[in-house]
């Protein structure tokens, strides 16, 4: 059997309001926990975060956000997205920063993001500022032992090599989430696997279909019942030896969210007990 840790994502803000009952309840021990309010990297809600998990959920890593405007879509997201957008460029690297903070208070060592539309043109002129701005936050990481990780989705996975390899830094990772690739239209997931290898510390367990339009992204689905062949995702994550976690994501909310996460969950454990 192919071991890997299999969890969920979790909102830091809920957590904290909330507790987490709802998650145990999942039968999971890792998750990624997300937020998308720097007002809540506190030392505070750190030791908070600690207490209420204690030895009973493991954070494999942080998936931090950023203020300002965001538009999920193909006419706005290039202008909103990330850090490629030059006008927000520069608050959002230090609140990235202090993410990377807060998840070392919490002995987190993968800090997560959206970069934004990285341009596919290195000669385009968002290109050079956003290599420097993912440096900066890399070197930041880098002084505590943490690696700064990239979500796939808004760039084809060629152009999210090019700059990792422009950046140059060997704390640079990639968190393939296989949904996104076909939502924003960029790539097959299953191929995608063999351009990021080794490079890939992370996957989102998602499912979805591509575009029908030029200004919608395609929509998400219950994992299984999109285009994600996640039995030969996996087998080609093996062939690589990722030994990363398994993270389901499905972005609704109420009963059907953790019906589905249940059933992403089962046919997980069902496609890694065929694997050596």
């Amino acid at each position: 059997m192919y071991k890997l840790s299999i969890g969920v994502i979790v909102q830091l803000e809920d957590v904290l309001e909330k507790g987490a009952d709802e998650i145990f309840e999942l039968g999971l021990d890792t998750c990624q926990l997300a937020c998308w309010h720097p007002s809540c990297y506190t030392a505070e809600n750190a030791i908070r975060i600690k207490n209420i998990f204690k030895n009973r959920m493991q954070i494999v890593s942080f998936w931090a956000g950023w203020t300002g405007p965001v538009e999920w879509n193909f006419i706005n997201g290039p202008c909103t997205l990330g850090i490629v957008p030059k006008e927000f460029r520069e608050n959002r690297v230090q609140e990235l920063k202090s993410g990377a903070d807060f998840a070392n208070l919490l002995g987190v060592k993968d800090v997560i993001t959206h970069l934004g539309f990285i341009p596919e043109n290195p000669r385009d002129c968002n290109y050079q500022g956003t290599i420097d701005a993912v440096r900066e936050v890399a070197l930041h990481c880098q002084k505590s032992g943490q690696y700064f990780d990239f979500e796939t989705g808004q760039e084809t996975p060629v152009t999210m090599m090019r700059l990792i390899e422009d950046v140059g830094l060997d704390n640079l990772g990639v968190n393939l989430d296989p949904a996104n690739l076909l939502l924003y239209g960029k790539a097959n997931p299953v191929d995608a696997v063999g351009i990021f290898k080794n490079k890939i510390r992370g996957i989102h367990v998602k499912d979805g279909l591509y575009p029908t339009n030029g200004t919608e992204l395609g929509k998400e689905v219950t994992v299984g019942e999109g285009l994600v062949n996640f039995p030969l995702l996996i087998k080609n994550l093996h062939s690589y030896k990722y030994n990363g976690p398994l993270i389901v994501e499905r972005e609704i909310s109420g009963a059907q969210q953790k019906e589905d996460i249940l059933k992403a969950k089962a046919l997980l454990i069902s496609i890694l007990s065929e694997l050596e």
